[in-house]
């Protein structure tokens, strides 16, 4: 099944407990996109406001590391209730150590390539990965419209995993919504964030099981395919 993880980025700053209700009974899990004003133009939140929402809500919590020396940020995300915890591999010289930092505090590790960020970079550290976070936009601002030039690399990056008989998420962030879903669905997403198509829209939690929808008709049609073309080919 695919999961939907709403990105509170698009959400109300001002009542982000109520806003989070809104999509609790349907989301898979919560997306928290923490920014520095440094590796990316734009500035958010940091561990108080996390730990603050960890007491109101039950959702699995990942933490979107945007910033530069996220080796700083493990503990203190870790400390504010995360389950998640997603690094961008633009931003570490030294990944095996900070994703070793990551599971020691048992919690799940992931990492983001930015759009023009090769796979080749995971070559050496996918084994050890829980999700890998592909960009759909430049990060930094909700709202951008969907690079349709990742889509290969989607498909690439579930090669791989395939390959290597690997078992990790694919998660994709940034102009998701109802007539993109069904691209990444079939590059093999696994995870979809979703902001302004969620907590822009009239009723954010028909907005997710909406997407859910689409989401997993689009995967039963997939799997049916290939289903199809095993048959044909075990006939043959």
């Amino acid at each position: 099944m695919i999961k939907i993880s709403p990105s509170i980025l698009s959400a109300d700053f001002s009542c982000l407990h109520q806003e989070i209700r809104k999509v609790e009974k349907v989301a898979d899990l919560l997306h928290l996109d923490v920014m520095d004003g440094h590796f990316v133009p734009n500035i958010t939140f940091g561990p108080m406001v996390v730990k603050c929402l960890r007491k109101k809500s039950n959702l699995p919590f990942e933490v979107h590391l945007m910033v530069d020396n996220p080796e700083e940020w493990i503990e203190p995300f870790a400390q504010a209730g995360c389950d998640i915890i997603t690094v961008h591999i633009e931003t570490s010289y030294h990944l095996d150590r900070l994703i070793t930092s990551i599971k020691e505090r048992e919690i799940k590790a992931g990492v983001a390539l930015n759009p023009s960020t090769p796979l080749c970079e995971l070559e050496y550290i996918l084994p050890r990965l829980d999700l890998v976070l592909l960009m759909t936009v430049n990060p930094g601002f909700g709202a951008q419209s969907f690079l349709p030039g990742v889509l290969p690399k989607i498909r690439d990056l579930k090669e791989m995993g395939k390959k290597r008989g690997l078992s990790f998420e694919i998660e994709v962030d940034g102009g998701i919504n109802h007539d993109t879903v069904r691209k990444v669905v079939q590059a093999g997403a696994t995870i979809l964030v979703a902001g302004i198509a969620v907590f822009g829209a009239p009723d954010p939690q028909k907005a997710v099981l909406k997407l859910k929808e689409v989401a997993n008709t689009t995967l039963k049609k997939e799997t049916a395919g290939v289903n199809e073309d095993s048959i044909a080919k075990d006939r043959s």
